[in-house]
Order: C-alpha cells, then structure tokens, then sequence
C-alpha cells in the first residue's frame, strides 16, 4: 500500500553527492579548509585529506595549491602560505589537468 515507486537507473531521486572531508588533525594552514568545502563540491572529488604539516625555506604571501604527485586513485596537492606547507590528499576520478582547474575555481570563490 505505502510502497514507493522504484526507478531502475536510480536517476530521478539521484542528487550530487558532497564529497568527503577528513579532520584527521586538529591543525589546518588558516583558510586552507573553507577552500577545501569548496572543493569537496565539485563532481568527480571523492575524499579530501588534509595531511602533514612543515615548514619551507621560502615565502609565499599568498595561499597556493599545487599539484604534486599522482598516488594510488587521486592526487597529492601541496598547500602553501608563508613558511608552512601543508599535504592534502585527493582521491578523484578527474585528470590532473582537470583536478587544477578545479582547485582554481575553489580559490577563487
């Protein structure tokens, strides 16, 4: 009686699903996770996780996030803002090419 109607290829009821972000520390580089919400929007991004942080040699003003090295289902991208670095892990489906524009559009936002 107060059965729902099933949809086979499970497309109408089917929204955009939010990837994942993983507070596995409780230091972050300041703005960095407001970037990585963002980011976590993005079609094709399953897992974002903030990782390690050092300390450079040089200064950046500004924050950067670069892409570094492919690893096993995504990426790792290196975030930078003064003398701190920090790791973060990407597991994605996109290319590389496409996983910086992405990180692009999440900056600018």
């Amino acid at each position: 009686m107060g059965k729902t109607p099933v949809d086979p290829l499970g497309t109408a009821s089917q929204k955009a699903k939010a990837a994942r972000l993983v507070w596995n520390h409780s230091t972050h580089l300041s703005g960095l996770i407001p970037i990585l919400e963002r980011l976590c929007q993005h079609d094709g991004i399953q897992t974002v996780t903030p990782g390690v942080i050092g300390r450079s040699k040089g200064h950046c003003p500004k924050m950067q996030l670069r892409v570094s090295v492919p690893i096993r289902g995504g990426y790792k991208v290196i975030a930078r803002q003064g003398k701190t670095v920090q790791e973060v892990f990407i597991l994605t489906t996109l290319s590389q090419d496409q996983l910086e524009t992405s990180l692009a559009i999440a900056m600018r936002c």
